[in-house]
């Protein structure tokens, strides 16, 4: 593949087109910042006014700029050995993954994170991609490894044992992506979501076959949905809940941006009462601190649920339910979200959870 200027620059160089003529910011050097900084080339400084620099510039708002940065993300990715076709695929069958951008404000309970450990003990096979908390208390991976789980030692060799056995893996991005370091400290300093933040629901290296994907802005959803759609990714659903929450709202309406297989993206609106839940405030569902959070999730996977868990479980329900609807495992989104209760009154979400966290102590 041909290396063009903007790719060979130094991002310095890079930052002062961008000032000296915003107009003229291409994929091309968005690329090219990407790739000077993980040179490691770059000072502190310069990722900064280059982060600032994308923000202002709205990128996040162009498909084509979003493509290059998501293509650039995998493109430093490390794939697991189960590759994206062949025999090894082929034996794990069909992988989902359940992901939001975060930065939404909201500080809302782990409900993917929880409906990803759902998912697999119904059934489905769950590569969930993940961090550490950037924008809110308690990130999916903080939660995973409060609950006992070693998800460091989790590497991409180890991802096709993990999916064969147990029909689960936590892909933590620092183990898959080596060069999210040199923006890790940036992101957490600045203050606010970066047009960097789409990157963790579209480059996952697992590469699922169908996914979930909330965004915190009604803004970023088609643009999310037709970035996908360009690279390829079908069965896939965009969702932003109608408060900018990047989750399924169990107050209110979401809206959807469904990527059918032919390519066609269907827009639509979806409410608890489509899966046989009523609707909750989203303060009953807020999220808190670490311990607090994984005092929720024990009472959710013991069946001790009080007071506002009910609001918290119906949040987890409808987001589980949704992703079995997509991935066809549930005819219905009500079909789903019972589906996804009658799993998690049975114990075998906590089974799992407990036979994944021995499985990565064991490594």
């Amino acid at each position: 593949m041909t290396t063009t200027l903007e790719e060979q620059s130094h991002l310095k160089d890079i930052l002062r087109q961008i000032v000296l003529n915003p107009g003229c910011l291409t994929p091309a050097h968005v690329v090219g910042g990407i790739r000077s900084i993980v040179r490691g080339e770059a000072s502190d400084s310069q990722i900064g006014g280059f982060l600032i620099a994308l923000k202002l510039l709205k990128i996040d708002s162009n498909p084509d700029m979003v493509v290059a940065l998501a293509q650039e993300g995998l493109r430093g990715a490390i794939v697991p050995d189960i590759g994206l076709s062949g025999k090894a695929r082929e034996d794990i069958g069909m992988i989902v993954d359940i992901i939001g951008t975060g930065g939404d404000g909201w500080n809302t309970f782990n409900v993917s994170t929880t409906s990803s450990l759902i998912a697999a003990a119904a059934g489905l096979t769950v590569a969930k991609h993940g961090s550490r908390a950037f924008s809110s208390n308690c990130g999916s991976a903080d939660l995973l490894e409060g609950m006992g789980c070693n998800l460091r030692a989790v590497m991409p060799s180890h991802v096709g044992q993990f999916l064969k056995e147990h029909r689960y893996c936590f892909i933590l991005a620092n183990n898959f992506h080596p060069s999210i370091h040199y923006v890790n400290k940036m992101w957490s300093e600045l203050g606010f979501p970066t047009p960097f933040k789409v990157l963790g629901p579209m480059t996952n290296p697992v590469v699922p076959d169908r996914a979930l994907i909330g965004v915190n802005s009604k803004a970023l959803g088609p643009v999310m949905a037709e970035a996908l759609r360009i690279m390829g990714r079908r069965n896939y659903a965009v969702v932003c809940g109608d408060e900018n929450l990047d989750e399924i709202s169990i107050a209110g309406d979401t809206h959807v941006w469904h990527i059918q297989e032919s390519g066609e993206i269907r827009n639509y609106t979806i409410h608890p009462r489509d899966f046989g839940v009523p609707a909750h405030p989203l303060s009953e569902a807020a999220g808190a601190t670490l311990e607090e959070n994984k005092a929720t999730l024990h009472r959710l996977l013991n069946n001790e649920l009080e007071g506002k868990d009910i609001a918290v479980r119906d949040f987890v329900l409808i987001n589980t339910g949704f992703l079995l609807y997509v991935a066809g495992t549930a005819s219905s989104m009500e079909e789903g979200a019972s589906i996804a209760r009658q799993t998690l009154e049975s114990g075998k979400v906590k089974a799992l959870l407990e036979t994944f966290s021995k499985a990565t102590w064991a490594l």
